[in-house]
């Protein structure tokens, strides 16, 4: 994994707003509808390449492919394991149910379901309804018998487009490719086989080694999207903490599992509060869990820290020692408003981290993936130029001499 001792490096999370020609042909593909393979295929090689390159032009150091040869970040893997039945219509997972925020923020909550719910931004999703396109979602997924990896020449194909793209004469760091991590699957992938939840949870993480080996083993660095072992919380509504931390502890563990035979400094963990635009009053702190997630087996821990719930965190990285060797991710821009971040504040929440863990310790970073979250691609780009910046700044601001 590149770390630098001259300059803070940027990247970002994910998903990046897809050519609307492609979304129409992916969604067609998602919906069992007739689509002509060998087109979205070479429509999805050209589109990689343009992502990168426009990546690497803005100033971010470590790209990936915008994840646009996948439905969606959480919907992808349907495809990828044996025994998965996707059934559209039919919710697997809970819903706008938030149990410990509802009752203080009612009309809130009904005000977001009438809306047809808070998941993207209000703003993105009428201008994809003004021009005809589909609005990204998640079908259902259940788990019908046992789970086997059978994604090999999906994943094939997609380390084989980032890689092309980054032959195109573009200058960049590092590659980055996503996967979804076994935690947030039990999420989205509704039990219909195993016995136990925990089986579940392991018999996904034993299924999906080998999409993660594949990655790492390509050269890209691998990047697990892991939400859940903070989003969770919202779920157990009637745990404790010390409950929490118990299924944590089991989570970590299936992630290290996971992640067998994958070096740690080849793969980063994204972990955030979730990209829902609900109140986020009752988010469980990072301080109760942080020791908990740095048991995972990654080299770099990517954590949301710039929405307003979370800007203060930094604080908490006075008390917790990133372990020596690791690398801290900080989202120093949000998903969570259309506002352009003003580079001197990205340079601000940069400084403050690496005054704390170090500066070659420090990766600025995004706090979720923008492509579905904030208004346009113009904001989009407009905000990872104001990462690229913010980071020239600070760079001049910790590497003074």
């Amino acid at each position: 994994m590149q770390r630098s001792n001259e300059r803070i490096l940027t990247t970002h999370v994910g998903s990046l707003a897809k050519p609307d020609d492609l979304q129409t042909m992916i969604a067609a593909r998602e919906a069992g509808q007739p689509y002509d393979a060998a087109a979205l295929a070479g429509r999805v090689t050209d589109a990689i390449a343009e992502v990168v390159r426009t990546q690497a032009e803005i100033g971010i150091d470590v790209v990936n492919d915008g994840e646009f040869s996948k439905s969606s970040w959480g919907a992808y893997f349907r495809t990828r394991l044996s025994n998965v039945d996707a059934r559209p219509g039919q919710r697997s997972t809970p819903g706008l149910i938030y149990e410990r925020e509802e009752p203080r923020f009612p009309d809130w909550f009904t005000g977001a379901r009438a809306g047809g719910g808070p998941m993207f931004s209000y703003v993105l999703r009428a201008g994809a309804a003004a021009r005809g396109l589909p609005v990204a979602g998640i079908q259902g997924a259940f788990c019908t018998g046992p789970l086997a990896y059978v994604g090999h020449a999906q994943v094939q194909a997609d380390i084989d487009n980032l890689k092309a793209a980054a032959r195109t004469g573009v200058k960049v760091e590092e590659l980055c490719m996503t996967a979804l991590a076994p935690p947030t699957m039990t999420f989205f992938l509704k039990n219909e086989h195993y016995a136990t939840d925990r089986d579940f949870l392991f018999a996904i993480a034993e299924a999906m080694n080998a999409e993660y080996r594949a990655i790492a083993d390509s050269g890209i660095l691998l990047q697990l999207d892991e939400p859940a072992i903070l989003t969770d919380w919202h779920w157990m509504t009637d745990a404790t903490v010390a409950e929490y931390r118990a299924k944590l502890a089991v989570q970590v563990e299936a992630l290290n599992v996971a992640l067998r035979g994958v070096p740690p400094d080849r793969v980063r963990m994204h972990s955030c509060w979730g990209s829902i635009h609900h109140p986020h009053t009752d988010d469980i702190p990072l301080a109760d869990v942080v020791d908990l997630i740095l048991q995972v087996n990654v080299g770099a821990y990517s954590i949301e820290a710039s929405n307003p719930r979370h800007d203060h965190e930094w604080e908490v990285w006075q008390d917790v020692k990133l372990p020596d060797g690791k690398i801290l991710i900080p989202g120093v821009i949000g998903h969570f408003t259309d506002f352009v971040e003003h580079p001197r504040l990205v340079a601000e929440r940069i400084v403050k981290y690496a005054r704390v863990v170090g500066r070659e310790n420090v990766i600025a970073g995004v706090d979720c993936g923008l492509g579905t979250r904030v208004g346009s691609e113009s904001i989009q780009w407009a905000k990872l130029a104001a990462l690229a910046e913010g980071a020239r700044i600070a760079s001049a601001t910790l590497w003074a001499v």
